[in-house]
């Protein structure tokens, strides 16, 4: 089976229509193009875009299937963001905001939202600058972004305020979490990863300062 499947997909996310999935096939294509130019994802992974980015992203969908305010913040190439944005489109009213103060990282963003007709938003702006205008998400994502400790100062205004964490994290997460407990004290679900045996998706909630 190509690793380009529907099955591929809906293993990871759920269920998941032909369309949507015709739909990140072709984003995935032009994905490739544009990293020849700007380095959207490191030159070791760039081979396979579709399982180490595309499907390690679509993971959330299976996690969370029915929230509909979402916001990633340091979207860079657009993972786990724009991949959130296609899947977003099947949710009635759904959204997501894509942080990202990279000016061409923003562009890309920009450009894919408006090929595809995605339910999503370009915030271009430092993370920490963005609080006003993403007001309220439901969930809170970030991947390969920074430490946990770092992720949750950033995220704070947020997740303070019921917003729920899905951060992606790799086989030290035991460590950022122990770092982590020093200033925060929250709820926390590990959900191993469908794509990394060594990696999990951290969901975290009733975030509060120690």
């Amino acid at each position: 089976m190509s690793s380009f499947s529907l099955q591929s997909l809906q293993d990871a996310a759920g269920p998941v229509s032909r369309e949507t999935f015709d739909r990140l096939v072709a984003f995935e294509a032009m994905f490739q193009k544009w990293n020849r130019s700007i380095n959207l994802v490191a030159q070791s992974t760039a081979g396979d875009v579709w399982q180490r980015h595309i499907l390690d992203s679509a993971q959330l969908a299976r996690i969370e299937p029915n929230a509909t305010h979402w916001v990633d913040i340091g979207s860079g190439g657009g993972f786990p963001g724009l991949v959130m944005a296609f899947l977003l489109a099947d949710r009635s009213g759904a959204s997501i905001d894509l942080v990202e103060s990279n000016r061409k990282k923003a562009s890309f963003l920009q450009t894919v939202i408006g090929q595809f007709s995605l339910p999503a938003r370009v915030v271009a702006r430092r993370i920490e600058d963005s609080h006003a205008i993403v007001s309220t998400p439901q969930i809170v994502t970030a991947r390969a972004l920074a430490s946990l400790s770092v992720l949750l100062d950033l995220s704070a205004p947020w997740l303070t305020s019921g917003a729920r964490g899905l951060f992606h994290k790799g086989r030290d997460y035991r460590a950022e979490v122990q770092e982590s407990v020093n200033r925060w004290a929250f709820d926390l679900v590990e959900h191993p990863s469908v794509t990394d045996p060594h990696g999990v998706i951290l969901e975290l909630s009733e975030l509060r300062p120690v």
